[in-house]
């Protein structure tokens, strides 16, 4: 069972940048799906980053493309999620999150979009202010 740990959470003002981390263990070579999501009180969950590690894309939430990059450093079992031109609206309690899923393609990244993640890290609270 995979575990996960964000990190890199904080305040910054419109139009910085930040990197959130999220360390994982107990996943090894496992296949499924991996993904940034965010939420803040009164809201539906929303993803933001989400792809297949054997798919060939990245899938980014429509309010966040162009500004946010999703990464990975396999020798240290990280994932990254590089915020750039950062907005009020993006200020949300961050997770990361996967879940085995074996698929080998192309489209790999496009299941998991609606795919029913299991494995959740506790979040990392970012803060935009203007």
């Amino acid at each position: 069972q995979a575990r996960l740990v964000e990190s890199g959470g904080g305040s910054v003002q419109v139009g910085g940048s930040l990197r959130l981390s999220c360390v994982t263990s107990g996943y090894g070579d496992t296949v499924g799906c991996l993904g940034w999501f965010r939420q803040v009180p009164g809201k539906e969950r929303e993803g933001i980053a989400i792809l297949h590690n054997r798919g060939s894309t990245t899938y980014y939430g429509p309010t966040v493309r162009g500004r946010f990059s999703f990464s990975q450093d396999n020798a240290k079992n990280t994932l990254y999620l590089q915020m750039n031109d950062l907005k009020p609206e993006d200020t949300a309690m961050y997770y990361c999150a996967a879940d085995a899923f074996s698929c080998f393609g192309p489209t790999c990244t496009t299941a998991c979009i609606t795919h029913n993640f299991g494995t959740w890290g506790q979040g990392t609270q970012v803060t935009v202010s203007s």
